[in-house]
């Protein structure tokens, strides 16, 4: 799957004052992906506040995405849950005709060990009618996917085509990048350690960063891809303290403040997640102008 190789955003979801779904902000953010380098957009995932959106929301945004987009990038759509039969009865009926993969996150809340991790896998691989890349992320899920399954899965099924590993754990990943197949993608899902998993034989990042970001941190990850080490490194600085701030209060809070400041959407995050501090706003106001100045 070359066309996963590089630099892919997860998508937010703008809303309007009021809380609705603003399309066309969603569309702003999209063509700026677009013009700035980004290889492949992710739709619905974690950073879309994906939890909060309706049914109708969620379709609203699949296909102002679609629309704003017109074929031009490689379309991921987030698609998992902790309920086994609901999420292979979804892969069933959707049409996925303008996606290239689905992102699917391991088993939340009810802690499933790595037999009950693999079975959900193995489902869900069954029933995609497109490549899945799983997506490991224990912060929120509880459970951490371990290499052995994620390798097991991997050979298993052909269509299991990759990981989005966002343990934040660098040895993890050289784990699964060690005894991967040789075609299986290892996609970080931290910005911080994106460009060593990428030094290390890691596929690139699916990143949020990168979406207030996108010209830099595609260049930092195809520098990485390149083994321009020097280049890639005088990027990752540069950015680096913005990355730690968009995650200081939680996400997609504190990417939604970039993006305010970048003049593409507002800053309106929906309950149970509030806006970032006035402080922290200030700070992320002036970074954004900093980095804009390079």
């Amino acid at each position: 799957m070359k066309s996963l190789i590089g630099t892919g955003v997860a998508l937010v979801t703008p809303f309007n004052k009021d809380f609705s779904v603003d399309a066309a902000a969603l569309k702003k953010i999209v063509n700026y992906q677009i013009d700035n380098g980004i290889s492949y957009l992710v739709v619905l995932g974690t950073t879309a506040e994906n939890a909060t959106l309706s049914q109708e929301e969620k379709e609203l945004v699949i296909q102002t995405v679609i629309e704003a987009n017109n074929d031009r990038l490689p379309l991921v759509l987030g698609l998992g849950g902790n309920n086994t039969f609901e999420v292979v009865e979804e892969l069933k009926t959707r049409d996925f005709s303008k996606f290239t993969a689905i992102l699917s996150v391991s088993p939340y809340y009810n802690k499933p060990t790595q037999e009950g991790i693999y079975q959900h896998f193995k489902a869900i691989s069954e029933a995609s009618p497109i490549p899945i890349i799983l997506y490991n992320v224990p912060g929120r899920t509880a459970s951490n996917m371990l290499p052995a399954t994620v390798i097991r899965l991997a050979n298993d099924f052909n269509n299991i085509i990759a990981i989005k590993e966002a343990a934040g754990d660098i040895v993890q990943a050289m784990k699964i990048i060690e005894h991967k197949p040789n075609d299986f993608l290892v996609i970080s899902g931290d910005d911080m350690i994106a460009l060593p998993m990428v030094l290390a034989g890691g596929s690139g990042v699916i990143s949020v960063i990168g979406q207030g970001f996108p010209k830099e941190f595609s260049n930092l990850i195809q520098f990485g891809l390149e083994r321009k080490v020097d280049q890639a490194y005088e990027l990752q600085y540069q950015l680096a303290e913005s990355i730690d701030l968009i995650f200081e209060q939680g996400n997609p809070g504190g990417i939604k403040e970039v993006l305010k400041s970048l003049g593409l959407s507002t800053n309106v995050v929906r309950l149970p997640l509030v806006n970032v501090s006035e402080d922290l706003a200030k700070r992320l106001d002036a970074i954004t102008k900093k980095i804009n100045k390079l």
